[in-house]
């Protein structure tokens, strides 16, 4: 057992001993349970996460070893509470979750922690999560999100690929190309966001990015999905799949090269 992928919750106790735990990189998955529009169901965040996380770990060298930690599928998305069908816990809550998880696999003797994440409205609580647990565990915590992991520019247009933030092209590509059962084609259309006016307008001010402001998703469209699904076809859906997969395990392979302080 000294290398390749393994499932945290499938091991027995004793099966740690075998496991090179300073060397290893657990991962964390997590998502959120949200309303996407009128056209996707409301697992998205978790039916994406899980896709990229098995298509990345089943090219992970096999010197490599990773531990996989149960996928937490409900996340912080306050943003979309006034749709129906939405779950969120509470920012407190999900940091002391994610914290207390953290310090768990610390207390196992794993030394380095992914949080590999598909949804944007929790980056900041993670980047949170990985400086608390670098001071309450000595743990090195590293986050990334599929949108990050690859360039996707030359996939859609620009201006989708900047407010098409939610249930716009990408998304909905890849749930044409993962569950296409579960997408309702009849209701695909574009979804424009009102980010985009106020960007053209400002200087700085944009509703994502370094200087963004806060909104609920009614504000930028009041059908809840924001960007141009009508771009969104199966085979753009394969290859933004397979971009993050191979980003996501680049990403695993550069953590894997940095040295974990001790605390």
């Amino acid at each position: 057992m000294a290398g390749g992928v393994q499932y945290w919750p499938t091991l027995t106790t004793d099966d740690f001993t075998d496991v090179d735990l300073a060397k290893s990189i657990a991962v964390l998955p997590v998502a959120a349970i949200e309303q996407h529009g009128p056209h996707l169901p409301l697992e998205v965040d978790a039916v994406i996460n899980d896709a990229i996380l098995t298509a990345a770990l089943a090219e992970v060298p096999e010197a490599l070893s990773v531990l996989v930690l149960p996928a937490q599928v409900i996340g912080y998305s306050e943003e979309h509470t006034s749709f129906p069908g939405t779950l969120t816990f509470s920012a407190e809550t999900l940091l002391a979750t994610w914290r207390e998880i953290g310090e768990s696999v610390a207390r196992a003797g794993v030394r380095k922690l992914v949080i590999f994440n598909s949804h944007g409205g929790q980056n900041e609580l993670m980047a949170v999560v990985a400086r608390q647990l670098r001071v309450s565990a000595g743990l090195f915590v590293a986050t990334a999100g599929w949108s990050q992991l690859a360039t996707y520019d030359d996939l859609v247009t620009p201006e989708e690929r900047q407010f098409g933030i939610h249930g716009g092209a990408l998304e909905t590509s890849l749930m044409l190309h993962i569950a296409p059962e579960k997408v309702r084609n009849d209701r695909i259309r574009n979804f424009p966001s009102t980010g985009q006016q106020v960007a053209d307008s400002s200087t700085h001010l944009a509703p994502t990015g370094r200087n963004a402001y806060g909104w609920m998703t009614e504000d930028l469209n009041e059908t809840g999905a924001v960007g141009d699904a009508t771009q969104a076809t199966s085979a753009l859906g394969e290859e933004i799949l397979h971009r993050a997969a191979k980003g996501l395990v680049e990403y695993l392979e550069d953590v894997d090269r940095v040295t974990a302080q001790s605390s």
